[in-house]
């Protein structure tokens, strides 16, 4: 299916076609927004704009697919992190592909810095979401991991699908989460198993456990302290071990099991899930190698670029693809690493905030600035840089 969305801004001056395709701003602006200010910043400029957000299976993976499209919305009641119970929503394609993004009931935004506790977060919010779309009669669940606020292996979302958990006295543990890990000595499978295909689309390649897996890498910014982070990854790594006795699968080593706070192991685990990158999959989707193939300049952009951003972010698939067909391509973020690498992944980046602004400001203004920044760079698109 064709993306339908697309929309072009005509005037000229370069009498070049500017294909538009940032990640989210986190914190600040969606994919959207930000593509909506960049073509903004450059429409006094270009023959014809076409703006695509996208995303790489982390937070905004859903609306970029449901706005490419042409999908709805469905909204429920499903609980946060922490238990509470909030107003979520899903895409819904015409096709019967539902598509979630699992931070948008288990994401670390939905609590507060001071309520982080990764020992209590469960996703067992994203597990109810996943159970309302496979009731509708889902064909195919596309489930985008990343953002998450929690650390508890897929253990809540696998409760809200039906499977219990019991201790060494047979008991049956309720409401569990990563505090309850090293408790778990069974694990039952309901009687009607998730039969359908998911795909679970990250943009990392870290195992569940160890020195690259969830616990330590992830859990620090989640709120876990040095003893926590500890608990956690021995907590993961029992939970691998009754699954393998229990469900007789072992995932615990796969490249991006430990994505999410190891949700991508409870994916792999509970629910017969494939991992696929974020990143290649939507652009699949949105025939976004085409589109690049039919433009001139190609800008990227997030809100910060680093190290990170060439470990499969958006922004670097999109840089590789402009590569591949020679397209010029730029980026635009909030804040940019010095890293060499970044200099030969992009022809220049443009860093949005100005020196000694407060971030707070800065998230704030962040489509003033991203507008200004695209506006003031445009003498670099007239011609290759020397």
């Amino acid at each position: 299916m064709r993306s339908r969305f697309a929309a072009k801004i005509t005037t000229a001056h370069f009498y070049m076609r500017f294909l538009i395709a940032p990640d989210k701003f986190k914190g600040s602006l969606t994919a959207l927004a930000a593509a909506e200010a960049m073509a903004r910043g450059i429409s006094q400029y270009a023959s014809e704009t076409v703006i695509m957000p996208i995303a790489d299976g982390g937070e905004g993976t859903a609306e970029a697919i449901c706005s490419a499209l042409g999908g709805k919305w469905v909204t429920m009641a499903a609980r946060d992190p922490l238990g509470r119970e909030v107003e979520s929503r899903y895409a819904w394609l015409e096709d019967g592909t539902a598509v979630i993004d699992m931070s948008e009931a288990s994401g670390l935004w939905r609590i507060g810095a001071d309520e982080r506790n990764p020992m209590r977060a469960s996703t067992f919010g994203t597990g109810q979401l996943m159970a309302d779309a496979l009731q509708r009669g889902a064909k195919k669940l596309l489930i985008g991991l990343g953002g998450s606020a929690t650390n508890d292996g897929g253990i809540g979302m696998a409760e809200a699908l039906g499977y219990r958990f019991f201790d060494d006295a047979g008991e049956l543990l309720t409401a569990i989460m990563p505090a309850n890990l090293p408790h778990i000595a069974r694990i039952q499978a309901p009687d009607t198993p998730v039969d359908l295909e998911i795909l679970a689309l990250c943009d990392v390649q870290n195992p569940l456990t160890g020195e690259r897996g969830a616990s330590r890498v992830f859990g620090p910014q989640k709120g876990a302290d040095a003893r926590m982070v500890e608990e956690l990854d021995a907590g993961l790594a029992h939970l691998a071990d009754v699954v393998a006795s229990s469900l007789g699968c072992d995932f615990c080593n796969t490249p991006g099991a430990g994505a999410a706070g190891g949700f991508g192991f409870g994916l792999l685990s509970f629910c017969n899930a494939q991992i696929r990158s974020g990143f290649e999959t939507l652009a699949a989707i949105l025939h976004l190698e085409e589109q690049i193939a039919q433009s001139d300049i190609v800008l990227a952009g997030e809100g910060r670029l680093d190290p990170q951003t060439l470990e499969g972010k958006g922004p670097a698939g999109v840089a590789a693809l402009a590569h591949k067909h020679g397209k010029r391509v730029f980026a635009f973020a909030g804040a940019i690493a010095e890293d060499p690498r970044l200099a030969d992944l992009f022809e220049r980046t443009f860093a949005i905030t100005p020196t000694g602004m407060p971030l707070e400001e800065a998230m704030r203004k962040a489509a003033q600035l991203l507008e200004e920044s695209v506006a003031q760079a445009a003498p670099f698109f007239s011609k290759p840089t020397a």
